[in-house]
């Protein structure tokens, strides 16, 4: 072998270690940190976590989050779509069964993930809106993206303290029959029925109230 061949071969070596590192890395990060209303992952998710998110890693963005807790279980067997759902509550990591925790409730259930610019601008207005409307109706945001560090680092950002569930997987929008469009809003009444699915960005508390209207009395 010469001695040209050994270094194309050692190059060729390198190469390949590189790109295979930057394909673990793109797998874990996820998409970039932008997106736009219709976009989709190539972006679905297939683990619930980056390894990086461990509960260790995790305890600095909660506390800078400062979320509040996840529902509680209410009456009743909840949603029978969301019927043995169980995700992560993002304020501590409990498990939570999506169905019992929303059951007896009116619901807002608002899909995004860190990267989406129009999901991230959407959550303010949410935050507004359940202001407005006090224990009438219950705002719970769910993020699906498995890197849930951003997500804790972008709602403190924001100011954005709303029960959140960490989603990765995408199980309760597939539950649901939610396309794979962020962002997007389910509304369901106290029955556990979904009275609209909203795949769009508001950008207002006033706009929230105007396209839910009477749904979730």
């Amino acid at each position: 072998m010469t001695g040209k061949t050994r270094w194309t071969i050692a190059i060729l070596a390198v190469v390949a270690a590189l790109t295979a590192a930057l394909v673990a890395q793109l797998r874990d990060d996820g998409p970039g940190t932008t997106g736009t209303i219709g976009t989709t992952g190539a972006t679905l998710a297939t683990r619930e976590h980056r390894d990086a998110d461990t509960g260790a890693a995790l305890a600095g963005p909660r506390e800078r989050a400062n979320l509040p807790p996840c529902p509680a279980a209410g009456g009743g067997p909840g949603p029978a779509a969301l019927g043995g759902v169980t995700v992560e509550c993002a304020a501590d990591g409990s498990a939570v069964d999506v169905a019992r925790a929303l059951a007896g409730r009116r619901v807002l259930l608002n899909l995004w993930s860190y990267w989406c610019a129009p999901c991230t601008a959407e959550l303010r207005a949410m935050a507004q809106y359940q202001q407005r409307v006090g224990t009438d109706v219950l705002v719970v945001t769910v993020h699906q993206d498995p890197n849930e560090t951003a997500a804790l680092l972008r709602l403190a950002e924001l100011g954005v303290r709303l029960p959140t569930l960490q989603d990765g997987r995408r199980r309760i929008a597939a539950a649901l029959g939610v396309a794979n469009v962020m962002p997007a809003t389910v509304v369901l009444r106290s029955d556990g029925t979904v009275a609209q699915t909203l795949p769009r960005a508001f950008t207002s508390a006033d706009e929230i109230a105007a396209a839910v209207g009477h749904d979730v009395r």
